[in-house]
């Protein structure tokens, strides 16, 4: 197994800043349902693909961020697996004078910040997702228009997620000016910020290029369901 934190991003997090969240079946972890639906091996061996397997089929649907799809789990069937881009950045490009204002957001606002991200399907997002880290947002008309936030925390980074707009706002620079605010946060606690995108996802790539982030790995995200 590699050694670099981010070759492992969910392993290093649940091993890590959010062991607190993980759930332990032998060599095998998941998230807590609660917080997203993420999970990892130890290894790759019989024991531990096993475990993963009860993992799936005692919490439902299971996330795995590797830079190979796992071979198969006893027990689950993959529903899913896609080529992403991980992408780092040391620094952000400035962008020019925001016309609208960010604002933090909270538990108050998890149930709109849900039904947003069930709309736009920015990624895994669930009734405490928004715990795992700080999120802001755009409020227009006292409706939340758009988002941005932290998701894993492998030691020394942290994940820029949750990056969404309602449809009928886009286009207004808001997912930039989301992205740069909650990135900037990152670097200014010293640490390096991180995020994943579809591989075939070119507008997406390319916005996330324009504001300094630069691609640093591809990996798979295979998403495992009870068998």
């Amino acid at each position: 197994m590699s050694a670099h934190p981010l070759d492992r991003p969910v392993w290093s997090s649940l091993t890590g800043r959010q062991a607190h969240l993980a759930i332990p079946r032998g060599g095998a972890l998941r998230m807590d349902p609660d917080f997203g639906l993420f999970a990892a091996l130890a290894e790759v061996s019989q024991e531990s693909l096993a475990a993963l397997g009860d993992l799936v089929r005692q919490h439902g649907p299971s996330g795995l961020v590797e830079l190979a799809p796992p071979p198969p789990v006893p027990g689950a069937d993959a529903a899913s697996s896609a080529l992403c881009w991980q992408m780092t950045a040391r620094a952000i490009t400035p962008l020019k004078p925001l016309d609208f204002e960010i604002i933090s957001l909270g538990d108050a606002d998890a149930a709109e910040m849900l039904a947003l991200a069930t709309l736009t399907k920015p990624g895994p997002f669930f009734s405490r997702t928004h715990e795992l880290g700080d999120f802001v947002g755009v409020k227009v008309d006292g409706e939340l228009a758009a988002m941005a936030g932290e998701r894993m925390r492998p030691d020394g980074f942290t994940e820029v997620s949750g990056v969404c707009t309602r449809p009928d706002f886009r286009g207004k620079g808001y997912a930039a000016g989301l992205m740069a605010h909650v990135a900037g946060a990152i670097l200014a606690r010293g640490e390096t910020p991180f995020l994943h995108s579809y591989a075939d996802n070119a507008g997406a790539n390319a916005l996330y290029q324009a504001l300094g982030f630069e691609r640093r790995a591809d990996v798979w995200f295979t998403v495992l369901a009870p068998g």
